[in-house]
C-alpha cells in the first residue's frame, strides 16, 4: 500500500519588506513575529494584513525573534551579541544583556520551564534562566565553528539538539556542559535543525551548505535519507506538525515540500522574493510562513492523503 499526499498552497498574504531573518506564528494570535536584518522586529496581523507593532531594536541585525508566551514577551538576538526582552503588549523592554562575544544565530524557548537557548558565532551554546534574572545557568562548550540553530526536543525538553558551520549537528542536555554524541555526514557546515516524529520514531532533520537537507535516526544516530534537489545552500527546515511533509528553505530562492513517509520531493515553491531564509509555523494550523530577501509570506496549505493499492 502506497500512499499520495495532494498538496495545495494558497498564498493568503505577501508583503514586501527588507530581508526577513526570523518568522515565527503566534499560537493563539493571528499575528507572524519578524526578525530584519535591518535591526527592526515587526508583528503583523495576517488575517487583518496590517502591521501591529514595528520597533527598532538594534543597529545590527536580528537573527533570532522569539515569542514567550506565557510572559507575554518577546525575545530577540543580534549581531550586536546583545538579547533583548520587550513585552508584546506595552512594548516595554523589559531587559537587555551582552549575551555572547559574537553575533547570536538562533534562540530557543522551552516548552515550560523559564529557559532559554542562545546559539552563537562564538561558537557555544548558553542557557538561560529569566527566573533568575536570565542568569546563564550553563555554557555548552564542544563545536568549532558557529553555531547556527538550536532546536529543543519536544518528546523530552531536557535535551536539544544544534547544527554548526563545523558540519556537525550535536545533541545536548540542558544539565550537562559535553554534549551527548556528534551526527556527522554533511559535507560542508550546518545551517538549521529540528525534531521530527513519524510512526512514534523520532528524527532529525538538518540543512547544509552542501545543498543538501538529511533525516536521522535518533536511536541509532544513522542518517536515513539524504534530500538532494536544491541548488544552493540550505537555511531552514521543519517537518509540519499536522500534514506529513517536510519544509525546506535554501539560498536558491525556493521552498521544497518532501514527503515525509518516503521522503520523495513533491512540489518545489518560488515566491520570487529572492533567497528563502526561515520557516514559521504553528501547531494544528494550516498556516506557514517564509521568510526572504524581498518580504514575507503567509501561505495556507491544504492536503488530502489517499491510500494506493497495488496488485
Amino acid at each position: 500500500m502506497e500512499h499520495t499526499t495532494s498538496l495545495k498552497f494558497e498564498h493568503t498574504f505577501v508583503q514586501n519588506c527588507e530581508r526577513v531573518k526570523s518568522v515565527e506564528l503566534h499560537p493563539t494570535e493571528p499575528w507572524v513575529l519578524l526578525g530584519l536584518y535591518s535591526g527592526t522586529v515587526s508583528i503583523w496581523n495576517y488575517q487583518t494584513k496590517t502591521e501591529e507593532k514595528s520597533f527598532k531594536v538594534s543597529e545590527s541585525p536580528v537573527r533570532s525573534a522569539k515569542f514567550i508566551v506565557r510572559e507575554n514577551w518577546i525575545i530577540a538576538a543580534t549581531d550586536d551579541k546583545y538579547i533583548r526582552v520587550y513585552n508584546y503588549e506595552n512594548m516595554e523592554k523589559i531587559i537587555e544583556f551582552e549575551a555572547h562575544t559574537d553575533y547570536i544565530r538562533s534562540l530557543a524557548v522551552h516548552p515550560f520551564l523559564p529557559y532559554v537557548v542562545s546559539a552563537s558565532d562564538d561558537q557555544v551554546l548558553k542557557l538561560w534562566n529569566w527566573k533568575k534574572n536570565w542568569s546563564c545557568d550553563e555554557t555548552f562548550e564542544g563545536h568549532s565553528h558557529y553555531v547556527m540553530q538550536v532546536a529543543v526536543n519536544p518528546k523530552d525538553p531536557s535535551i536539544f539538539a544544534s547544527a554548526s558551520l563545523d558540519g556537525t549537528l550535536k545533541i545536548w542536555n540542558l544539565d550537562s556542559s559535553a554534549p551527548n554524541f556528534t551526527l556527522e555526514g554533511h559535507l560542508k557546515g550546518v545551517n538549521c535543525v529540528d525534531y521530527f516524529e513519524s510512526n512514534d520514531k523520532q528524527y532529525l532533520l538538518s540543512g547544509s551548505d552542501d545543498y543538501t537537507a538529511k533525516v536521522w535516526d535518533c536511536d541509532s544516530k544513522n542518517c536515513v535519507q539524504t534530500l538532494e534537489g536544491h541548488k544552493n545552500n540550505v537555511t531552514s527546515i521543519c517537518a509540519h506538525s499536522e500534514i506529513p511533509i517536510i519544509l525546506t528553505t535554501s539560498e536558491d530562492s525556493t521552498v521544497k515540500i518532501w514527503d515525509a513517509i518516503n521522503f520523495r520531493l513533491q512540489n518545489t515553491l518560488n515566491f520570487n522574493l529572492e533567497r528563502v531564509w526561515c520557516i514559521g509555523y504553528k501547531k494544528g494550523s494550516s498556516e506557514l510562513a517564509f521568510g526572504c530577501d524581498k518580504g514575507f509570506i503567509i501561505a495556507t496549505v491544504n492536503s488530502s492523503i489517499s491510500q494506493v493499492k497495488h496488485d
